[in-house]
């Protein structure tokens, strides 16, 4: 099913920084078999991952008080700028979580995992580049093309986009899954939901879901009603449609979803922009790496010792939120208490450990290099492979150890980081309970 989205009417400065026009449809992707269905899924939860990424960076990126450089005024705009996105980051949280159940209906395991970031995508038309942006009109303009409607097509920030490739279509004979073009977000997801109709007719709803609810995750987890156990094909068609109409509208009507969001966010910055042109609501972040890519391409690295513990603690600890979702979605063996504490810990760490170190990342120095320059969180990934250790009481004792090691690293810098103590605290804390529940 391919939808055409209504070209809105913008003017002004947002009118000539936005350039909208209705796209040739969509060409269908085919479906003939689990594993594609498998493979699409996963290049979503990859996507999915890295835009909240990208969403999570540029938040964090905005200055948070007046001794910024900044009046009351604007930091009341920024706070406002900053919820919207974060808001937009946590319903990619929720759309991650979703797309496990539904890798789990299917009888495959969730895919957390990501390349690192800046990657080129293989997966867009227009090769488009997914990198961690400090707010700017450039990095707003980027998530309105990441996030805009299905039937909708419009130009990617300058600097950003890649060259163009072309990707073949799958035959119906075909047994391997490879790589299809999709044009938006919404293409691929309806391409999803397609994909589920046909092979529901094709073998029947029993063949195609093989794992019922008690294999799944549940929303009372995390206090999202939208999350539900997928058990068949209605389940699974409400299941995508909540990503769609979160990411892209009900039928073209996006002003609510996050291409609406970021489309007000940017409206308000050239605004403010418009009445002060000195206006910066960004700290000087300049997005860099802690190591070079594996993958060999040029990139800023982080060459302030400090910054770069810090950074990699953060990593560390976002590597090991990931082992948690991965048990927490896979139900190998957990009891119901221990699949609560795993939702738990999760939960808690993105609040009282990854958020407060991005935020303090964004206030260091990358390095001599670059004077005036901060870093910001860098969200490597240190294996690329999927993150499910295999044994329940192994699994626990070695997250337990690697959160111990993270607050023992980041023990010395609490003298001149005063900020760093609660974030030590919840470290040890966080390791004390998976260890005590470890069984």
């Amino acid at each position: 099913m391919t939808t055409t989205a209504h070209v809105p009417r913008i003017s002004g400065r947002l009118g000539r920084t936005l350039h909208l026009r209705r796209a040739d449809p969509e060409a269908p992707i085919v479906v003939e078999s689990r594993e594609p269905l498998v493979y699409m899924l996963c290049e979503a939860a990859e996507l999915e991952h890295s835009l909240m990424c990208e969403y999570l960076y540029a938040a964090l990126s905005l200055k948070r008080s007046t001794q910024e450089g900044i009046t009351e005024t604007q930091l009341h705009a920024i706070e406002q700028w900053r919820r919207a996105i974060l808001d937009v980051a946590k319903q990619e949280m929720l759309h991650l979580a979703i797309n496990a159940n539904l890798l789990a209906s299917l009888g495959a395991s969730p895919h957390l995992t990501r390349p690192n970031l800046p990657q080129p995508s293989r997966h867009y038309p227009t090769g488009v580049t997914i990198a961690l942006l400090p707010f700017s009109e450039a990095a707003l303009r980027h998530f309105l093309f990441m996030e805009r409607p299905e039937g909708l097509t419009m130009d990617d920030a300058e600097g950003i986009a890649a060259m163009q490739h072309a990707v073949p279509h799958a035959g119906a004979e075909e047994i391997a899954p490879h790589l299809q073009e999709f044009a938006t977000v919404g293409h691929l997801y309806r391409s999803i939901a397609d994909g589920m109709t046909h092979l529901s007719v094709k073998w029947g709803e029993e063949r195609l879901f093989l794992c019922g609810h008690e294999d799944e995750a549940s929303g009372a987890l995390f206090g999202w009603p939208e999350l539900v156990p997928i058990t068949g094909l209605n389940d699974a068609l409400r299941s995508v449609e909540t990503i769609v109409e979160q990411g892209e509208g009900v039928a073209g009507s996006w002003r609510d979803a996050h291409f609406g969001r970021f489309l007000r966010v940017l409206s308000g910055f050239l605004a403010e922009r418009e009445r002060d042109p000195e206006f910066e609501p960004a700290r000087p972040v300049l997005p860099a790496l802690v190591r070079p890519p594996a993958t060999g391409e040029q990139a800023t690295l982080i060459t302030d010792a400090r910054t770069a513990r810090i950074a990699d603690v953060c990593n560390v600890a976002y590597e090991v939120l990931l082992q948690l979702l991965y048990r927490l979605f896979s139900r190998v063996d957990e009891t119901v208490a221990q699949v609560e504490t795993l939702a738990d810990v999760a939960v808690s760490m993105m609040f009282d450990i990854v958020e407060p170190l991005g935020d303090l990342l964004t206030r260091l120095p990358v390095g001599p290099e670059h004077p005036n320059h901060t870093a910001g969180p860098t969200f490597e990934l240190f294996y690329e492979p999927d993150y499910l250790l295999p044994h329940r009481r192994a699994a626990w004792i070695v997250t337990s150890e690697h959160l111990a090691l993270a607050a023992t690293v980041l023990q010395p810098e609490v003298a001149s980081l005063p900020e760093l103590a609660a974030v030590e605290s919840a470290l040890r804390d966080h390791a004390r309970t998976l260890e005590e529940s470890a069984g």
